[in-house]
């Protein structure tokens, strides 16, 4: 078979918290609406590459690889390439058109920019990319965020659809490359503040439990310690500040792994869910307290980057409304200490 190359393709980099996924499983997240039998037809023909080379279903991606796929399956792309194996099935719905007032409003939150990296202020409720029946999204976003530049800046990492704060978007090839592999090897470190329903037994601590996909009974996809394909997950933590002996505490949690959904499930694990989060606390999530809580209150406050140049660029998101009216509310004061990095 002809190994025909691709010069035209569009590279995507596997990002700090895919590594180790497989192949098959990164191309249903990113592509949700291609077949299967479609996946392996384009692999069969070299169509989608790893850093260049052909590749097969089961491959384990590393973080900072480029997966090159077809023209036809990049962003702004004509779609799935051969359209006849998906006619049993529902068009995918076109993406939403993104109007001038939201990427002047997205652009208002850039807290950072420099002509390597931009760093956003991400709302809660937006998610960063795409799914199943999910067309309004960041990364459809991308092209109104190219300021002066000549490339359409590149995620390099995630945060969930409801977590607030700092997002790093690359704003060019070589920055996308050094900034995944800055998240593998931890020379790129986040802190998060999150207000937990309770107070963790211990005032600072580290929570070391393995964590993986795992299906539950409603078919709703959570992170489990009991999964087969559970990994090392790591997360420090300290309280900041607490409502009475045991209503809620204030949290600064700096994840020393990259898991999904690691502090939500870590924070559960400890007994006290994040306010908010229903998936993993239930109705503890929801606690009677003088404010009503009806969003996620996890927020990725802080990010520090050890620039490959040399210098530090140290980058911190203010709160959300949301969560600024719950520290009202609660009447969390401010300590120095919240925005301290962890002595490892």
């Amino acid at each position: 078979m002809v190994d025909t190359p691709q010069p035209d393709a569009k590279g995507q980099l596997v990002s700090a918290d895919e590594d180790g996924l497989r192949l098959d499983r990164w191309l249903k997240q990113h592509l949700p609406d291609l077949p299967f039998g479609q996946v392996q037809k384009l692999l069969r023909t070299g169509q989608i590459r790893i850093d260049g080379h052909r590749a097969k279903t089961g491959t384990r991606l590393e973080a900072g690889q480029e997966v090159r796929l077809p023209p036809s399956l990049r962003p702004g792309g004509e779609g799935v390439v051969n359209r006849a194996s998906t006619a049993a099935k529902p068009a995918a719905k076109p993406s939403a058109k993104i109007s001038a007032g939201e990427i002047k409003d997205l652009q208002a939150r850039v807290i950072y920019r420099d002509d390597e990296i931009l760093v956003l202020d991400k709302p809660a409720g937006l998610a960063v990319q795409g799914g199943s029946g999910l067309s309004h999204h960041l990364d459809a976003m991308l092209d109104g965020l190219r300021f002066d530049a000549a490339e359409r800046p590149r995620l390099t990492h995630r945060l969930d659809k409801d977590t607030s704060g700092v997002l790093v978007l690359a704003r060019t090839r070589a920055a996308a490359r050094w900034l995944t592999e800055g998240f593998r090897r931890k020379t790129i470190r986040k802190l998060y503040w999150a207000v937990v329903a309770g107070v963790p037994e211990i005032a600072q601590g580290r929570v070391r439990l393995k964590l993986g996909k795992k299906r539950g009974a409603g078919g709703q996809e959570k992170m489990d310690a009991d999964a087969e394909d559970a990994k090392r997950a790591e997360t420090l933590y300290r309280i900041v500040d607490r409502v009475g002996r045991k209503a809620a505490a204030w949290l600064a949690m700096e994840p020393v792994t990259g898991r999904t959904h690691q502090l939500r499930a870590h924070a559960l694990a400890m007994e006290t869910p994040i306010l908010g989060d229903g998936k993993y606390g239930g109705a503890e999530a929801f606690p009677d307290l003088p404010v009503k809580i009806k969003m996620l209150h996890l927020h990725a406050r802080r990010i520090v980057i050890a620039h490959p140049k040399g210098h530090t660029i140290d980058v911190v998101a203010p709160l959300p409304p949301h969560m600024a009216e719950t520290w009202k509310a609660l009447g969390f004061t401010k300590d120095q200490s919240a925005d301290e990095l962890f002595e490892e």
